[in-house]
């Protein structure tokens, strides 16, 4: 009976996208390997398409594959999707690589902000905790619910974590459902 469960408990979870075996996350019904880099990792996503062609079209590959460590807001997708139409094409251009690559490297913390250490964070500082970005900009982390953290951009918007902890050699990436705006 308990092999039933965890089988069908595998199926639930890999038919959402996530799951993980052993040192194994996976994201996208993707293997994330903790040995690999956070680049080596995210090409292979299906949910980080869209981010890893604006990772590429900023120039931004080598940076995201050095020492580290660092954190990455990750945005899926479909957070792409949400905005106004034209944006991603007009900010995949070459003569908006400047504006893109500030844009990427504002979902980017230097250091491993695992979620443990957020939530931590956020409660020692009664509800917020605030992190700077590789761009220079802030972002803002607060508790939604007793086990969901979200993060604000400088414009207001707000993301929800999706997907936690995702570990890698040279840092951690966090899903997240938002596009982030540095203001």
């Amino acid at each position: 009976m308990k092999k039933v469960i965890s089988t069908v408990a595998l199926a639930l979870m890999m038919s959402a996208g996530v799951y993980a075996q052993s040192d194994v996350t996976y994201v996208g019904g993707e293997a994330m390997y903790p040995k690999k880099n956070i680049v080596e990792n995210a090409v292979n996503s299906k949910d980080h398409t869209t981010l890893v062609a604006a990772v590429k079209a900023a120039g931004l590959v080598d940076a995201l594959m050095g020492d580290g460590p660092f954190t990455v807001f990750a945005p899926v997708n479909s957070a792409f999707e949400e905005l106004p139409k034209g944006t991603v094409s007009t900010l995949l251009k070459p003569e908006n690589k400047d504006k893109l690559a500030g844009i990427l490297s504002y979902h980017v913390v230097a250091g491993k902000l695992d979620a443990e250490t957020l939530m931590k964070d956020i409660k020692k500082g009664n509800g917020i905790y605030t992190a700077k970005t590789l761009s220079g900009g802030m972002l803002t982390f607060k508790m939604n619910g007793k086990h969901n953290v979200t993060v604000t951009d400088r414009a207001g918007g707000t993301a929800n974590i999706s997907i936690y902890d995702v570990y890698q050699s040279n840092g951690i990436i966090h899903s997240i459902d938002k596009v982030l705006l540095p203001g």
